[in-house]
């Protein structure tokens, strides 16, 4: 009799635990899973941003961005505030330029906090300008706003490393 109470015991206990196991292990799950399908969706951002500067389409790029003063750009040291500031006095008049454009960002590494999530990464552009061919490429970040249950890029910072002066041609007879 003792040996069917331990058991019993034994077997209630195993149970219990392999409840909460289940009820801990969902939880994780669900977290993981939320916020690997945000890292998704602010991917998405990210990669609709590059098609949008690559098309010079401005209406896709209004649906990414947040379109009020909040926004905030640093450039390779210029800053622009204000989602009209940027769009109507940087992004238009470049992109207006810009042919044969390609963007690609690479090493993207994205948290997501809540409403807010960070994106770090690399990014490469060239495109035809005028009289020449422009080879950029450099780090970047940005900041995204849950906004409405869209994310909205806020903030974007990129530098490129300054560009190494022309050799100075050597003067003849030396």
């Amino acid at each position: 009799m003792i040996q069917k109470k331990i058991n019993l015991r034994a077997f209630s206990i195993s149970a219990l635990v392999l409840a909460i196991a289940a009820v801990v292990g969902f939880n994780f799950y669900t977290s993981v899973s939320a916020q690997t399908d945000e890292v998704k969706a602010v991917t998405n951002v990210l990669t609709r941003e590059a098609a949008a500067v690559e098309k010079g389409d401005l209406a896709a790029l209004d649906k990414i961005w947040a379109n009020d003063e909040s926004v905030t750009v640093f450039e390779s040291g210029h800053a622009n505030y204000g989602w009209a500031d940027y769009r109507d006095n940087h992004l238009a008049p470049e992109l207006k330029e810009f042919k044969n454009t390609k963007y690609a960002f690479s090493d993207v590494k994205i948290k997501v906090s809540g409403e807010m999530a960070l994106a770090t990464f690399k990014y490469a552009l060239s495109a035809d300008f005028k009289e020449r061919k422009i080879n950029s490429s450099g780090l970047g970040t940005a900041v995204l706003e849950k906004r409405q249950g869209k994310w909205r890029i806020v903030h974007w910072h990129s530098s490129a490393p300054p560009r190494r002066p022309s050799p100075s041609p050597t003067p003849k007879g030396s």
